[in-house]
């Protein structure tokens, strides 16, 4: 049987590279805000959970001790790799695994900093009290991702175009839900920003290789969405459209 582990390593390592070089993940305001709060923790053991094609990793060795990437996929740590070589980045290591069983001690990391994963965890309740398990006390979580409006008709929108695209996709969780999952793993809540996040229709789809019954699946429900709906993602002609975007900064409850 398939497991959803096994449906993400399969739809992310079929496509290490197009995530290395897609602008979406290369750039934005929450990396320049990462940058810039590392730093302060020039001596910071740093875990990049979930780090796909390695963005936040590269930046992150530039400024603590040692990074440590881990990610399911053993294609994208393959890429990770291979492009920390090419940038003579030496403190990167990295390690493949779970998010919700990870192999490190308890109390180990200074920093741990999760960015466009955690919508695709199986338990993200069971992965938050890992991440709690292996971050030092007054050590910080930093979680980057995509949520869900909240208001039902959105979100049922937006939870149906991201399954249809990528069948690894578990949820864009709401900012409250962020916060409740968070607080009952053990973090207090430091600092929240918001972002819109514009996707480009076509690049979004071939990075994950989205078949064509699929694609046009996604263009028919854009296509019928109420215009409320349209007006909320700026939904354009061409099926681009605007997701809302949220980076938390947490620290662990002694």
């Amino acid at each position: 049987m398939t497991t959803h582990h096994d449906k993400v390593n399969q739809q992310f390592g079929q496509q290490a590279n197009a995530y290395l070089t897609s602008k979406v993940h290369a750039q934005g305001a929450d990396l320049e805000y990462l940058a810039s709060f590392l730093t302060n923790y020039p001596n910071a053991e740093f875990l990049d959970m979930g780090c796909g094609a390695g963005h936040v990793s590269f930046i992150a060795a530039k400024q603590v001790k040692h990074v440590t990437a881990y990610d399911l996929s053993e294609q994208m740590l393959a890429v990770v790799e291979q492009t920390a070589n090419e940038r003579n980045l030496k403190n990167i290591t990295t390690v493949q695994g779970y998010a919700e069983h990870q192999p490190f001690d308890d109390n180990y990391f200074d920093i741990v900093v999760s960015r466009y994963s955690a919508h695709h965890w199986q338990d993200v309740g069971k992965s938050l009290r890992e991440l709690h398990r292996i971050t030092k006390p007054n050590g910080k979580l930093i979680i980057m991702d995509v949520v869900s409006p909240g208001q039902p008709i959105l979100d049922i929108w937006l939870q149906t175009v991201e399954a249809l695209r990528d069948t690894s996709h578990v949820r864009d969780y709401t900012p409250g839900e962020w916060l409740t999952f968070l607080s009952e793993a053990g973090f207090t809540i430091d600092k929240i920003q918001r972002h819109r996040l514009p996707l480009t229709f076509d690049s979004w789809i071939k990075r994950m290789r989205t078949p064509n019954n699929l694609v046009d699946a996604i263009r028919t429900y854009q296509i019928s969405a109420s215009q409320d709906t349209k007006s909320y993602f700026e939904l354009q002609s061409d099926g681009s459209f605007t997701s809302d975007m949220m980076t938390i900064e947490t620290q662990k409850v002694i």
